[in-house]
């Protein structure tokens, strides 16, 4: 993956709602960590979405990042989790 190397997963549910998508993302750019892959759906009012964040040219650190994407979510109205990226391949092997 291009960019500076500490990626995390972002994963976010919840009721939809507009501004979802602006709120989490404004938070990410607010500390300048750059999103390279997003992937968002509603199903029968369910939102669900899936970001792959580089973090390497963030002012902050995952657990900084957690605490405002959690703050955000709570505005919004939705839930959100933030993994490292090897955490979540790690789920997905068989």
């Amino acid at each position: 993956m291009p960019g500076g190397g500490r990626y995390v997963a972002v994963f976010v549910h919840g009721r939809d709602r507009p501004g979802i998508v602006a709120g989490i993302a404004g938070v990410l750019a607010r500390v300048n960590a750059n999103i390279l892959d997003i992937s968002q759906t509603v199903m029968r009012g369910v939102f669900t979405m899936a970001m792959i964040v580089d973090l390497g040219e963030a002012t902050v650190g995952v657990s900084e990042l957690r605490r405002l994407l959690e703050e955000e979510a709570g505005r919004l109205g939705v839930e959100v989790s933030v993994h490292s990226l090897e955490t979540v391949r790690y789920m997905e092997r068989p």
